[in-house]
C-alpha cells in the first residue's frame, strides 16, 4: 500500500538528515528507491541531496514536480523528495499519484517561509499525508525549541537560497519579521 510521509519544520531542524536516514533504511531493506531535489537548489551540490551537516546522497535534480513521474516506474518502491517547498502546488498531485500506485513517498521541506506563512505545497501535503513529522531546531537567541526560519538579509523574495549565512533558527518569541 502506498503512502505519503511529510518531514517538515524550520531551517536547521534536521529535515534533510531525517529524509536521508529513511532513504538509507529503505536501501538496506533492498527496496528500489529514487531521490529527487529541485534543480534550483544548488547550495551544496548540483546532483546530491546534502544536509547542513554534510550528509549526502545522490539525487536527480528536476525543474518541476511533474518531471518526477518520468523517473519512476513499476519497480520504484520508495520516492524521496527534498526541499519540497521549492516545487509548485502540483507536487501534492504528483505525490498522491505515486502513492496511489503503491509507492512510499517521503517528502521533506519547510512548512513556513521567512515571514512565518505556510510555504508552497507543504500545507496541502500535510493535509493529505498519512504520516507527518514536524521537527524543531534550537533557537540561536535563547536556546528554546525553534519553529521559525529567521532571514538575516534584506531579500524580499519568498524564495531566497541560503544556509547559516542567511538564516537562523528562532523560536516564536525571538523571531522578528525584517520585511
Amino acid at each position: 500500500m502506498g503512502l505519503i510521509e511529510v518531514i517538515c519544520g524550520g531551517m536547521f531542524s534536521g529535515k534533510t538528515e531525517e529524509l536521508l536516514r529513511r532513504m538509507k533504511r529503505a536501501r538496506i531493506a533492498r527496496l528500489q528507491v529514487v531521490l529527487f531535489k529541485p534543480e534550483v537548489d544548488t547550495r551544496y551540490d548540483v546532483s546530491k541531496v546534502v544536509s547542513h551537516s554534510k550528509l549526502a546522497s545522490d539525487a536527480i535534480p528536476v525543474a518541476n514536480a511533474s518531471q518526477i513521474l518520468k523517473f519512476t516506474d513499476d519497480r520504484t518502491e520508495v520516492v524521496g523528495i527534498d526541499e519540497a517547498q521549492f516545487f509548485g502546488e502540483d507536487l501534492s498531485d504528483v505525490c498522491n499519484e505515486l502513492a496511489d500506485k503503491g509507492m512510499r513517498v517521503i517528502v521533506a521541506g519547510l512548512d513556513m517561509d521567512f515571514a512565518g506563512r505556510p510555504f508552497g505545497p507543504i500545507p496541502h501535503l500535510l493535509a493529505t499525508a498519512e504520516k507527518v513529522s514536524k521537527l524543531r531546531a534550537i533557537c540561536t537567541k535563547c536556546g528554546d525549541e525553534a519553529c521559525r526560519s529567521q532571514r538575516l538579509t534584506n531579500e524580499k523574495d519568498v524564495v531566497a537560497l541560503g544556509a547559516d549565512d542567511a538564516y537562523e533558527a528562532r523560536c516564536r518569541k525571538c523571531f522578528t519579521l525584517l520585511v
